[in-house]
């Protein structure tokens, strides 16, 4: 029997010299978890992690010497509520929000800034490819717009037909139905170019590819007629906003395949994951432009029927995102 009572008498002497700490410390706890934060003085600010690091260390203790198993399991449990008050805590939803807005998106995007030029570069040339196939053989038009879809605004349609279909009042069955197919087919295309990144980016570049060749034949069989401007203005007062989100969607896919293909020092999977990080951060961004473009089609394309006025609302639209995204969330000079 004497030799049980040492480690009573340890257990004892343990508790009575890390008590009072262990106590405060479960009162500093209470007090964040049943009322608020705001509720600790700067005293209790300062003393939560000594208390907290003092506790861990106590518990390291208790287990190293075998201790008391329920003092072992209280300090357990008071070790891991001081850990997600003091490390899992997390921001408002409108700080998140104000922080992203701030500073994540907008750098995210600037992060990709080399992607972004080759989707861009490639988009531009898909358009001009698509427009001089059908301009040098128009059955390449069914060929590169689903069948069907246009409906009679094709290579063989008349000027009255195209031009009422970009001026007068919508009908159904008219070229907003393109529209609304361009908008649901971009959205597609955006979300997939982003997806199918991780194949080394290889489907991104055929996805935008796609979709610039699509618009080329549309002016290829607008521009005949002398409605090349009225189409692009038909199509500025959306596309800004579109076209800009396909390709920062497309451009974040590639920065991940890139990211596959050329890991560097680092493992393939963990090269990835990073993009990966990056990326997303762009495609949540790139979600709210498709919503803005929707908007943008669904009601200013129908009320305003002007072409100066047209191609001042897509201007205005470019460069609001371009001075968002080049400008907002740098670093200057003297700050954190």
């Amino acid at each position: 029997m004497t030799a049980v009572a040492p480690p009573q008498f340890a257990a004892r002497h343990f508790r009575a010299e890390r008590e009072a700490d262990w106590l405060l410390l479960e009162e500093l706890l209470d007090l964040v978890e049943k009322k608020s934060p705001r509720r600790l003085s700067e005293d209790d600010l300062i003393d939560l992690p000594r208390l907290y690091r003092a506790t861990l260390s106590a518990l390291s203790v208790a287990r190293e010497t075998s201790l008391d198993a329920a003092m072992i399991a209280y300090l357990e449990s008071l070790c891991t509520r001081a850990y997600f008050i003091l490390y899992g805590c997390r921001e408002p939803w409108s700080r998140q929000l104000k922080t992203y807005f701030a500073h994540g998106w907008p750098q995210a995007v600037r992060a990709i800034a080399p992607e972004i030029v080759v989707i861009a570069l490639l988009f531009v040339a898909s358009i001009f490819a698509g427009y001089y196939l059908v301009h040098a053989d128009p059955a390449w038009f069914d060929a590169i717009i689903p069948p069907g879809l246009a409906q009679g605004r094709d290579m063989q349609a008349t000027t009255e037909t195209l031009r009422s279909s970009l001026y007068d009042a919508p009908s159904e069955g008219g070229l907003e139905v393109f529209a609304t197919y361009l908008f649901t087919h971009n959205s597609q295309i955006s979300i997939l170019a982003f997806a199918l990144g991780f194949a080394f980016g290889i489907p991104t570049f055929f996805l935008i590819a796609q979709n610039g060749a699509m618009m080329g034949a549309l002016f290829a069989a607008f521009v005949p007629h002398g409605l090349g401007i009225g189409l692009a203005g038909w199509l500025a007062i959306h596309g800004t906003t579109e076209i800009s989100a396909i390709i920062l969607a497309g451009a974040a896919g590639l920065h991940i395949g890139r990211a596959m293909a050329f890991p560097g020092a680092r493992s393939r999977l963990a090269a990835a994951g990073d993009a990966g990080k990056r990326a997303a951060l762009v495609m949540i961004g790139v979600i709210l432009m498709l919503l803005v473009a929707g908007l943008l089609e669904g009601f200013g394309r129908q009320l305003i029927t002007d072409d100066n006025a047209r191609f001042a609302v897509g201007g205005t639209m470019f460069i609001l995102w371009l001075g968002y995204f080049g400008l907002v969330g740098r670093r200057h000079h003297g700050t954190a």
